[in-house]
């Protein structure tokens, strides 16, 4: 078993030497400014879904839920990143509003659907209004083509960071060779 490579073993693909070490602050750093935004983005969506009684650990599994026909907890929180014992409590408190209902499968007595109920389908249809009016606040002096190149470079930092991933050995795994 190897360790990850240190950066000067990086892989093969790597050809960006951006960052210089001795002089990275977090006011630079993609990944904090990126963290950043996504606070802000959550915060202020967070203030407008509270008028509905929702946090950030409803809404967002409510509206996952509403762009697809069947889930599990366990799909759920792999699809938000999550541990699926918070995702478990946020579907309880989401049970428990009359929002989700959990349905035993037919085919497998061991798997358990996620499915939202009228009510549910209602608050959900509130996410989407919100969300796009927040982004839109983000994204108040952006062109159209600015916002178009933006999101062309973080589907690109998404498929680099995919790259490495599966260029990089998983602690519990062999390296190659």
């Amino acid at each position: 078993m190897s360790a990850p490579p240190k950066p000067s073993q990086a892989p093969a693909f790597y050809n960006a030497e951006h960052y210089d070490p001795s002089k990275l602050v977090p006011e630079n750093s993609v990944g904090y400014l990126m963290r950043k935004v996504m606070s802000s983005i959550r915060t202020q969506a967070d203030a407008q879904l509270s008028l509905h009684d929702l946090t950030y650990a409803q809404w967002l599994p409510l509206f996952k839920l509403s762009l697809c026909e069947t889930a599990t907890v366990a799909t759920l929180a792999r699809d938000l990143e999550t541990d699926p014992a918070s995702m478990t409590r946020s579907l309880d408190r989401m049970e428990a509003k009359g929002l989700v209902v959990r349905e035993r499968s037919t085919v497998d007595r061991r798997v358990v659907q996620l499915k939202l109920t009228a009510e549910g389908q209602r608050i959900a249809a509130l996410v989407p209004p919100v969300l796009a009016d927040v982004l839109n606040g983000h994204l108040s002096d952006f062109s159209h083509d600015e916002w178009q190149l933006l999101l062309s470079m973080l589907r690109r930092m998404l498929a680099n960071g995919e790259a490495l991933r599966q260029q990089t050995p998983s602690p519990t795994e062999p390296a190659a060779g």
